[in-house]
């Protein structure tokens, strides 16, 4: 019989969360079959122990210590058998529907390379991340700034977000967000996974563009769901701020022509870095 889903989950120190998210996982998958495959970045044993008791089909990949998004969602990428890839964040809980609705969604839409869904807060809010454009010069500056979100449903100011699409309803859009991303198997093998380059964030926007530039659509499916308790693993990490901001360094420098060229990028990383100074003053 043939595997037609592979979950890959990250798990860095959110054991609660991830119990909550298998027990939803588990749920979603009683009429389908799937593979669920966890990476548990520097592990706590005897968490991580008694988690794997109460989940006996979870295949565990169990790390003495902390690898990052990219490197660890691509290790357990090559155990993966399913014909389809769910990259799922351990700070998430999914609606039963949610799974068998997105595989349909793709089986009867070839030309799609990836799909994603609405996320919600804890307090049932959208996330502006679930669907968002081509990184850009003034949309990076208007994220970084606050004018995105002061004008969320402007399609000049919050370009990053695509604020003036209705986030119920389905969209073919550039840039998916790596909380929830679903795809076939062979395409995400042929583009070798996520780019290692980056540790932690910006690895989603340049897996939803080298999507797009092997020729396939990314659609943000808005009447499909998902609660997703934002930066639980960031918080467990004392360095988030430097792979935040550096991975936006790292993405610009990849994508020169998005931002205008030498001085567009050079400008750009001027405004980072500032930006990057006044949050970790702010953390002191």
């Amino acid at each position: 019989m043939t595997t037609e889903l592979s979950i890959i989950i990250v798990n860095y120190r959110v054991y609660p969360y991830l119990d909550a998210c298998l027990q939803a996982v588990s749920a979603a998958l009683s009429t389908l079959d799937a593979q669920i495959i966890v990476v548990d970045n520097d592990t706590e044993e005897a968490k991580q122990i008694k988690l794997a008791a109460s989940f006996s089909r979870v295949e565990w990949i169990c790390l003495n210590q902390n690898i990052g998004f990219a490197r660890a969602n691509n290790l357990a990428l090559k155990k993966a058998i399913g014909k389809y890839i769910l990259f799922l964040n351990p700070d998430t809980s999914i609606r039963s529907n949610v799974l068998h609705d997105a595989l349909d969604y793709l089986t009867n839409h070839p030309q799609v390379g990836a799909v994603g869904v609405q996320m919600l807060n804890g307090d049932g809010c959208f996330l502006p991340e679930s669907k968002r454009d081509q990184p850009s010069l003034l949309g990076s500056l208007f994220k970084l700034t606050g004018l995105a979100s002061s004008f969320p449903e402007s399609a000049f100011f919050n370009s990053y977000a695509l604020g003036h699409l209705d986030k119920n309803t389905v969209y073919q859009v550039p840039v998916l967000a790596g909380a929830f991303i679903m795809m076939p198997t062979p395409l995400i093998k042929k583009l070798n996974g996520f780019d290692e380059s980056f540790f932690m964030y910006g690895e989603d926007i340049d897996l939803s563009l080298r999507i797009l530039q092997q020729g396939f659509e990314n659609h943000y499916l808005g009447n499909l769901s998902i609660t997703h308790y934002k930066g639980a693993s960031s918080k467990q990490d004392p360095a988030y701020l430097s792979h935040f901001y550096g991975s936006m360094i790292i993405f610009i420098k990849k994508y020169p022509k998005m931002y205008g060229g030498v001085l567009g990028i050079w400008f750009l990383q001027k405004c980072i870095r500032l930006f990057w100074f006044i949050a970790q003053w702010n953390k002191k």
